[in-house]
């Protein structure tokens, strides 16, 4: 009986051997879709008084893997969007991009008169010391799209130490 159990066992080996592989593929993009969220670090929004109605949140994003940066939202703002400011001839010029690359293990600066998250149709003062709600979405390289939502701290200036790890800042992965 146990010669017959055996050339069973090795009769079902070989007939389940063709799909092997196709169950082994179908188990890696699984595994490929943990993608990390990328790190943000040293983010600050520029304060506003009554009546202003618009201002830019600046910070530092590293990402372990390419992905984008492709929304931004915020309850204060009536229109949130990544912007590029650049040169053109001696013209500095302003639009909105539909994504921003985030290039793998690279660090991108949000930062005055460069890329920034342009806050528009303010809905609010943003009073230095207070915090603004905001919420980035990223898509990785699966396609997938991932929020990571953040409590800015609201300044005239760059925070001092803004270089540290999240410091002033909270975040809560969705």
């Amino acid at each position: 009986m146990t010669g017959h159990l055996s050339t069973l066992g090795l009769v079902l080996c070989a007939a389940l051997a063709p799909q092997a592989p196709a169950l082994a593929q179908t188990a890696r993009p699984a595994q490929m879709q943990t993608h990390s969220l990328p790190r943000v670090e040293g983010a600050w929004v520029r304060a506003a008084v009554p009546g202003q109605q618009g201002t830019g949140a600046f910070m530092r994003i590293t990402a372990s893997e390419h992905t984008q940066l492709v929304a931004v939202s915020t309850p204060v703002a009536g229109t949130a969007e990544v912007h590029e400011m650049k040169m053109e001839g001696e013209v500095m010029k302003m639009r909105p991009v539909p994504q921003l690359d985030l290039p793998s293990g690279r660090t991108v600066e949000l930062k005055p008169g460069g890329y920034h998250v342009m806050l528009m149709d303010l809905k609010q003062a943003l009073k230095p010391g207070s915090t603004v709600p905001m919420t980035l979405v990223f898509r990785d390289p699966a396609g997938a799209e991932r929020t990571l939502k953040l409590d800015v701290p609201v300044a005239v200036m760059p925070p001092a130490g803004s270089g540290g790890a999240r410091r002033g800042m909270d975040m809560h992965k969705d």
